[in-house]
């Protein structure tokens, strides 16, 4: 129902005397003090703490409240009940359940465990490309659809008994819940291992090789470690209709769309006809931004009007530059970010503000005044530089082996030094560490007090409602993973030469265990999350220099608890929204994890086995391994070199190091103001997602988010608030219909086009302008602001470097 209607329901029967008569009336219904309590902790409490909670809607219950209109409170509270309090949720998720469908049936795990190895394996093997493409999951949702549809008409019905037990090849109709339970399954591993890189370093930068078992143990730790607290804070973050998860509306939208193939009302196409058709439209399209017409992808248009003009081509490039104008017609550049259809609205704004502030106000001026020798180096790239403005050449500041920080060579050479962009990118990093604790603690600490005394019968919502039938998973299952991942990690550092002792590794899993609520609950609501690499690098490298493989385990370790916890926990509430038992998950997840790692580093194994002149510019058919350069280079500087010679006290960046306290008063200023006028838009005000959102940047451009935000504006602003009923019915099948056509036409075209092509690419080699223009101008180059001639540096010797310390 709408906020309107509901106005009109709760003002019914409200002269002077509706107060008496209405609880006269109601006087059979039980416990009316805790319909009041209800109301008020769901709605009117929710003011500050929940941004997608309708202003109006509070309003309206507030009024009712303060009336004592008892008949209509004890409507509005059995209208909270029947559905989910948020209009995201409502046109995403159905509120009803069977629960008599069968969930883990042998086309479950005959599907479940096809995509948990071909997709992860696929995945695995293009990221060593370039350039590198990642199968979604969305691609497994839609594919396994058919499958499953016609497995259920092949597959004998014949009930097979056995001593443990009698099961069916098919159960019936393939369902939406195994359907689910194959998406998930894909979806916690459709994206390479993130510790694997570790062993692929060691191969390429280092030299060396431990085996597949040691990188086996180290994988199994660090991608199920996150799992075994997700168990711990799903009281928090998976329960609470407040926590919505708007990355998930996506595919639940494309569940209901594939399995209630109704019509929505007479005069409205079906959601299943306008997904297949929007689907179609976005797979044939991306064939010109993905390959024919790559301008169209990139979108630098407006530096074809002067190439050269330097300032020109950094605020209107989307290579390099801010991308102010965001004219592109590529969907993968629009949801590099996130996709903007399932993103609320007021957390783009966020999102919007907060790079409007940093980099297209502070990051210029900044940069166009030089500050930090920024003006010599391109305004938007990753990577640290020289004093000649070159790529900082790692292998000058450490000794020949590769394997320690050489200060001689240092001092000799060069300090580093960042973009304008990277710069701001640490700044921003910093402050978010800082402010998710504080902005969480300030207008979220009361609920989570509370939910920490709650059951899981105390739960209103729907959906937690029609989920009590199903027993939770026990917390032992949770204890013994995490028992079984810790002797995994502690075995994979002390059986090696790691250079990690085991308190380090166990500041990593309290680090992860700390920040995994706060982030939590930021991203269950905004679609944004605060990510821990750089945190990561920056303590290991202060409190244990001089280990590569070391700062790589600990960054791995603290990065891939949260991340790859939250990514768990994200599914818990998929699983929420489309009814599936508790225990079914668990046992779902954790398989596909099991069996997706040792795919993955089989995949690796096989890559360096028979792949010529991998990981170098030589390789065969582009396999340059961009992505573990980046990860080997990164291991060089924070744990090599270390921090301490770049951001402490009196050195170049150190001033940075006050970001970290600017982070936690920010969200103290805004919480004092919206409690001063809790009716403003301030309430709205989130820092975390401020600072956090950009995150991205570098390597994203400017390009990725302005489009982003105005696709978001016109999308979660203008079409929700105009044309409502086309919203509920079809902006979440929209964003997953133009996710997967994209997708599927990703993979055509590099299957098809470009990987039987090698490096003889028939359009993007040269062939004609459309795919040429936009990497000949000052912003497909990178050039920067000011020159320097060739040997020239921007400083006049090495004798003016301050020295580097010694560790």
């Amino acid at each position: 129902m709408a906020a309107h209607d509901l106005g009109r329901t709760a003002s019914a029967g409200s002269s002077s005397d509706a107060k008496n008569s209405s609880k006269e009336e109601i006087s059979d219904v039980p416990q009316l003090d805790n319909v009041e309590a209800t109301l008020k902790r769901d709605y009117v409490d929710h003011r500050l703490n929940d941004p997608n909670m309708e202003t109006e809607k509070i309003d309206q219950v507030e009024a009712t409240l303060e009336r004592g209109d008892y008949k209509a409170e004890v409507q509005l509270e059995e209208e909270l009940e029947e559905d989910s309090p948020y209009p995201e949720v409502r046109a995403a998720v159905s509120n009803v359940d069977d629960h008599t469908m069968p969930v883990m049936t042998f086309r479950t795990w005959v599907l479940g465990m096809l995509f948990t190895i071909v997709i992860p394996g696929l995945n695995q093997l293009l990221s060593y490309r370039f350039p590198t493409l990642t199968i979604s999951s969305f691609v497994t949702q839609l594919l396994c659809y058919p499958m499953g549809v016609f497995m259920a008409k092949v597959l004998p019905e014949k009930v097979i008994k056995t001593p443990f037990g009698s099961f069916t090849l098919n159960p019936g109709p393939f369902n939406v819940k195994e359907h689910t339970v194959i998406t998930v399954m894909s979806n916690v591993t459709y994206q390479r291992a993130y510790s694997s890189q570790i062993a692929a370093v060691q191969r390429v930068t280092y030299g060396y090789d431990w085996g597949y078992g040691w990188i086996l143990m180290i994988t199994l730790s660090s991608q199920l470690m996150g799992f075994s607290f997700a168990g711990v804070f799903r009281r928090w973050l998976v329960w609470p209709a407040a926590m919505i998860w708007p990355g998930n509306l996506g595919n639940t939208a494309l569940m209901t769309a594939l399995h209630r193939q109704v019509d929505v009302g007479e005069n409205h196409m079906s959601r299943y006809k306008f997904f297949m058709l929007s689907c179609l439209g976005a797979f044939c399209w991306y064939w010109f931004p993905g390959y024919i017409f790559t301008m169209l992808s990139t979108g630098n248009w407006f530096c074809l009007i002067a190439p050269d003009n330097v300032v020109l081509n950094q605020l209107l490039g989307t290579q390099q530059g801010l991308g102010l104008i965001p004219l592109t017609f590529d969907w993968t550049q629009v949801t590099y970010v996130s996709n903007p259809l399932y993103t609320p609205w007021w957390a783009e704004a966020n999102v919007l503000g907060g790079f409007v502030v940093a980099y297209c106000i502070i990051g210029p001026i900044l940069y166009y005044n030089n500050v930090w020798n920024t003006a010599y180096l391109p305004f938007l790239a990753s990577g640290t530089y020289d004093r000649f403005g070159k790529k900082y050449k790692v292998a000058k500041v450490t000794t020949p082996d590769h394997l320690h920080f050489d200060p001689v060579g240092y001092n000799n050479y060069s300090e580093e030094y960042f973009t304008i962009s990277y710069s701001m990118a640490f700044a921003l990093s910093f402050a978010a560490i800082t402010a998710v604790i504080v902005h969480v603690v300030l207008f979220h600490g009361k609920q989570i007090v509370q939910q920490l005394r709650s059951s899981y019968d105390d739960e209103k919502d729907v959906h937690a409602r029609l989920m009590q039938r199903y027993p939770e998973v026990p917390k032992y299952w949770y204890a013994i993973l995490f028992l079984i991942t810790f002797g995994l990690g502690v075995g994979g550092i002390q059986g090696w030469d790691t250079g990690l002792p085991v308190w380090a590794f166990i500041i990593a899993m309290i680090l992860g265990f700390f920040f995994m609520l706060p982030v939590g609950v930021v991203l269950a609501i905004s679609n944004q999350e605060v990510g821990l690499n750089i945190l990561s690098e920056f303590i290991i490298g202060y409190m244990k220099p001089g280990s590569a493989t070391g700062m790589m385990l600990f960054k791995t370790f603290c990065y891939m608890i949260v991340y790859q916890g939250l990514s768990f926990t994200g599914d818990m509430k998929f699983g929420h929204y489309m009814k599936i038992p508790p225990k079914d998950m668990f046992v779902a997840q954790v398989s596909a994890i099991v069996v997706s790692s040792f795919v993955v580093l089989g995949v690796q194994e096989w890559v360096f086995s028979n792949i010529k002149n991998i990981c170098t510019p030589e390789a065969e058919s582009n396999f340059t391994c961009a992505n573990v350069i980046v990860f080997g280079t990164a291991s060089q500087i924070w744990g090599l070199i270390g921090p301490a010679v770049v951001f402490s006290p009196g050195k170049m960046y150190g001033k940075l190091l006050w970001m970290f306290l600017a982070g936690a008063l920010a969200p103290v200023i805004v919480w004092l103001i919206a409690r001063k006028w809790p009716r403003s838009f301030i309430r709205l005000i989130n820092v975390p997602v401020i600072l956090t959102g950009t995150g991205l940047i570098p390597p994203a451009t400017g390009i990725n988010f302005t489009s982003w935000a105005l696709i978001g504006f016109v999308f979660q602003y203008l079409v929700r608030r105009r044309r409502t009923g086309w919203w509920t019915r079809y902006n979440y099948i929209f964003g997953s219909a133009l996710d997967t056509g994209t997708a599927l036409a990703g993979v055509v075209i590099f299957f098809t086009v470009v990987f039987p092509q090698g490096k003889n690419q028939a359009f993007t080699q040269g062939n004609w302008w459309g795919n040429t223009a936009q990497y000949e101008t000052a912003d497909g180059l990178g050039t920067p602001y000011k020159q320097l001639a060739a040997g020239e540096s921007f400083y006049p010797a090495p004798k003016d470097f301050r020295p580097a310390p010694v560790h």
